[in-house]
């Protein structure tokens, strides 16, 4: 469905002095956020901007500390919720973290699998969060993932580029540039710097950010990496000193595709490989609302008509690294505080306060049977904790937090209590069991809420955030009451378990009780997806087919629809939805087969029923699906006999789920019920 081809981050080529790549996306589709706000640009200081907590205090601070400083706010008019859906869950490969990571900063659902040369796993949301949070970075070290890239011929001269590439050798002294004259081949001498400033002039791109990448991507020895040397054997004469369009899990691999890239492209000299690489990143990046590196890295400006898809990098941590090495390359130049311009971006619904780093203990969701007999939990994570209580072989408790590293020779596990009390225990003494669940309800959230991966709001971390109509499945209940709250155990369609307060969730069936929603008939409505040819349905970001695909349905897949019928377009009728992952967007609803939603059906005492039309309303539809599911979730049992008939499609003498899948494959036509 998707495909990628850019290179996630920088990475180490064998044999040369350093090598760093990047791929772009050109397969993924455009994507955009289900909850819209106008984008616009605004001055700093904006009187806006105290509706986002944070911001002005930060901004203030380094307007103080650095006067000449111009900040402008980019109001993306994202829902920072749906921005963390679309660059995580979305796309799982979208945002990478090197393998050095673990725990809570590797995505849950992929686990320990390797991306690109194997050295790559999948970012988690709480990863992607914390390196996508401006607030985090608006500071002297690693501002300058903001700046403005575009030429500015007050602050950018010959003798700063010469600053920054003053430590490295093969850019001193001349450099030999062929062009073509008259049809005749001429040889001209010039310095890399006064290339790079007449690219940049020519570009309308920094000129002090084109030698700072050159340096970036072919190291400071005493030769330019093999993209750029010029003397790679069967491209020889051949120049691409960004490494556009290298990508590979190998050594050879990215430099053949770089200097095929060049090949193609005709950049057959150092001033042609510069300046047409240049023009390159201007006119995909600088040019089309992309002109910081953060901006590079997360697609969120959404001028150029596209959002999340045109990403210079995977590595989710690229801005921050590049910018330290940008800020310290202005150091060096002694021009921190020259007048850069840098462009702040700014999220609906953020949270209050910063997107903090994942926690270094590996956070799980777990039930754990305890093997020792009086063993001490303690208040912390060390033999000098106070003892909270003691437990006995065979006690049930939830793990929550596993160590990484030892205290006092034990790894000290974060556990509930039965109580729902936090605490510490030696991991020698309990071990992992299968989960517990006393339930298992099809639910739906009615408010944009915190999965945690243990009840209560103190002594917990946030695993995700759902979203209003995000479908959920209790599997436990009636255990932990804090804070006011019941707290009960969910597991996501992915498998993620955690806990919600039970009043921001609506169990499927309970009628009336249901709260208030955006859905035309105030009533969620759980649908499958359903395709002629078995493949997958579109999601997009509007109700028509011209509008962005936000991303593709699996035959199979549970969404919520929010709304039905909210337009018509294309010979279709559009329905507003929820995929199972949280992202909202629309699809034509004649590719959904609708299980109904949480209104009880009306009494059908005294009807005569026919195999299959459990509604007794002498049609089979998704009515009758939701007749059947009711009846075993045990919600709304059926008493009447001939209603008890017409569930057992598959005359087995009983109702089970074989008759669920038999008015399922009906309605899929790929069954006939007789």
């Amino acid at each position: 469905m998707f495909k990628n081809n850019i290179s996630p981050k920088r990475t180490k080529v064998i044999n040369v002095i350093f090598l760093s790549f990047f791929i772009i996306y050109v397969c993924l589709g455009p994507i955009f956020c289900g909850k819209s706000y106008a984008q616009s640009i605004e001055n700093y200081p904006s009187g806006r901007l105290n509706n986002y907590p944070g911001y002005t205090e930060i901004l203030n601070d380094l307007k103080a500390r650095h006067p000449n400083w111009q900040f402008k706010l980019l109001y993306t008019g994202l829902d920072w919720n749906q921005v963390i859906k679309n660059e995580t869950t979305a796309v799982h490969s979208r945002n990478l973290i090197y393998k050095d990571k673990s725990g809570a900063w590797i995505c849950s659902t992929c686990g320990d699998k390797a991306y690109d040369n194997g050295s790559w796993r999948c970012a988690s949301e709480a990863a992607v969060s914390y390196y996508m949070d401006p607030r985090n970075w608006m500071n002297d070290d690693y501002i300058f993932q903001f700046e403005n890239l575009s030429f500015d011929p007050n602050t950018q001269n010959i003798d700063g580029v010469n600053k920054i590439i003053a430590n490295t050798p093969w850019m001193q002294g001349g450099s030999i540039t062929y062009t073509t004259t008259s049809g005749a081949r001429a040889t001209i001498y010039k310095s890399y710097a006064q290339i790079i400033m007449e690219a940049a002039q020519e570009a309308n791109i920094s000129a002090y950010h084109l030698a700072a990448r050159i340096v970036q991507e072919q190291g400071n020895g005493s030769t330019a990496s093999s993209t750029a040397s010029g003397t790679y054997p069967g491209y020889n004469g051949y120049y691409n000193y960004f490494n556009i369009g290298a990508s590979g899990n190998s050594s050879s691999t990215v430099i053949n595709r770089a200097l095929s890239y060049a090949k193609s492209m005709g950049w057959t000299d150092p001033e042609t490989g510069i300046k047409k690489s240049a023009a390159y990143i201007a006119r995909n990046y600088i040019s089309i609302g992309q002109s910081t590196l953060y901006l590079q890295k997360f697609d969120v400006d959404s001028s150029d008509g596209s959002l999340y898809s045109h990403q210079y990098m995977q590595n989710v941590s690229a801005a921050v690294s590049e910018s330290s090495s940008v800020r310290s390359s202005y150091a060096k130049l002694n021009i921190l505080d020259s007048g850069f311009t840098f462009l702040i971006p700014v999220y609906e619904n953020m949270p209050s306060s910063r997107c903090g780093s994942p926690d270094s203990g590996y956070v799980v969701t777990q039930n754990v049977k305890v093997t020792g007999n009086d063993v001490q939990v303690r208040s912390s994570g060390s033999l000098f904790g106070s003892v909270i209580t003691r437990v006995n072989s065979g006690d049930i408790l939830l793990r929550i937090e596993c160590a990484t590293s030892q205290n006092n020779g034990y790894y000290w596990d974060r556990v509930v209590l039965p109580s729902g009390a936090k605490g510490y225990i030696a991991r020698n003494y309990i071990t992992p069991i299968e989960d517990a669940s006393n339930c298992n309800i099809s639910a739906v959230t009615n408010t944009d809420v915190n999965l945690r991966n243990g009840p209560g709001t103190v002594g917990t971390n946030i695993i995700t955030t759902l979203i209003t109509g995000q479908n959920v499945t209790i599997i436990e209940k009636g255990n932990y009451f804090l804070n006011d709250y019941e707290w009960v155990k969910v597991k996501l369609s992915n498998g993620t378990q955690g806990y919600i307060a039970s009043r921001y969730l609506t169990e499927l069936g309970e009628g009336s009780s249901a709260p208030a929603n955006n859905n035309s008939n105030n009533n969620y409505i759980i649908a499958s997806v359903t395709c002629d040819d078995g493949s997958y349905v579109r999601m997009r970001s509007e109700p028509n087919t011209s509008s962005a695909v936000l991303t593709s349905l699996s035959k199979g897949a549970t969404v919520t629809v929010m709304q039905e019928n909210v337009g018509s377009s294309n010979g279709y009728s559009w329905d507003k939805i929820v995929t199972s992952e949280g992202l909202e967007g629309y699809i034509a609803n004649n590719y959904l087969v609708k299980q109904g939603g949480n209104q009880a059906p009306a009494s059908n005492e005294g009807t005569n029923y026919s195999l299959g039309d459990c509604t007794g309303d002498n049609v089979i539809n998704s009515g009758d699906l939701l007749a059947i599911k009711k009846h075993l979730l045990g919600t709304a049992v059926a008493n009447d006999e001939g209603k008890k008939k017409a569930m057992d499609v598959n005359k087995d003498g009983v109702i089970n789920s074989g008759d669920l899948l038999l008015v399922k494959k009906h309605l899929l036509g790929t069954y006939k019920i007789q």
